[in-house]
């Protein structure tokens, strides 16, 4: 067997032992400052990835690095609080080994969010961004053997994200009376902030925030052909300028995401109720 697909059968084999029965029908990747929604879980199994054989240990600001599996919107979701990307060392086999592995325990949809900078000057700072498309400028996660029991060698990426869980969003958050900004997210590897040169050309070639995650999870997820739901919280605005003491702050990236929490939280949890 492939040394990947064997850590990936592991893994979701001891993943399964803790389950308790449960069969997660939803997977959902929380970012920066975003756990919150982890608190909505209903009856919540709590599983850190350290416990589980050959699984990456997420480092980043905010992410707790656990797996939590419960209920939320009528449906078993197992969520991972917290991520893993590829600027703290791992391979992208690992970044987008978490993927994978929901994908042989059974989930249906993948919902997927992140903290980003907006670009689009139209944007503020906690506007709710619905991912439309996206632009890769990380490291191909499919590079390599082709996993053939997951996906074909080239997947078609026509359609990255969900039309019709696209249209469900904007029909529920109408429901709700929130305001939801729609675009296209552009990820980079970092660790580093962009500079004033590369947000601006960002912009000129389409792309309306930035971030150094999520496109390697959804490029995986469509190799094995799971419906995708992202959404980013726009969590630093555009400028024209930038004032010679601004600074772009992981800290403050954070306390921003978790100020908009709440509202995605509602989003995600009325848009699996209506699965």
């Amino acid at each position: 067997m492939d040394h990947r697909a064997e850590r990936i059968q592991n893994a979701a084999e001891y993943l399964r032992s803790q389950l308790q029965g449960r069969q997660p029908v939803v997977g959902i990747v929380l970012g920066s400052g975003l756990g919150k929604l982890a608190e909505k879980i209903a009856d919540p199994i709590v599983i850190p990835y350290r416990t589980i054989p050959g699984f990456p240990v997420s480092t980043a600001i905010g992410h707790k690095g656990n797996f939590i599996v419960g209920e939320l919107g009528g449906k078993t979701v197992i969520a991972m609080q917290g991520r893993i990307h590829y600027y703290e060392g791992y391979p992208m086999e690992l970044v987008t080994m978490p993927i994978r592995v929901m994908k042989v325990i059974g989930i249906r949809n993948l919902f997927v969010s992140n903290a980003a900078g907006g670009i689009n000057f139209d944007f503020k700072v906690g506007d709710l961004m619905i991912i439309r498309d996206h632009i890769n400028l990380l490291p191909n996660p499919l590079i390599g053997p082709n996993l053939d029991d997951f996906g074909p060698r080239f997947p078609d990426m026509t359609h990255p994200y969900d039309k019709s869980l696209i249209a469900k969003a904007k029909e529920i958050a109408s429901q709700m009376k929130l305001e939801l900004r729609e675009g296209v997210y552009i990820a980079g590897t970092g660790p580093s902030y962009e500079t004033p040169a590369e947000w601006h050309f960002f912009r000129t070639i389409g792309a309306d925030a930035v971030g150094m995650s999520t496109v390697p999870e959804v490029i995986v997820a469509r190799h094995s052909e799971i419906p995708v739901f992202g959404m980013s919280v726009i969590t630093n605005a555009a400028q024209v300028e930038f004032d010679a003491d601004y600074k772009n702050d992981g800290d403050d990236v954070v306390i921003a995401a978790n100020a908009a929490a709440d509202k995605m939280s509602a989003l995600f949890e009325k848009l699996i109720e209506s699965l």
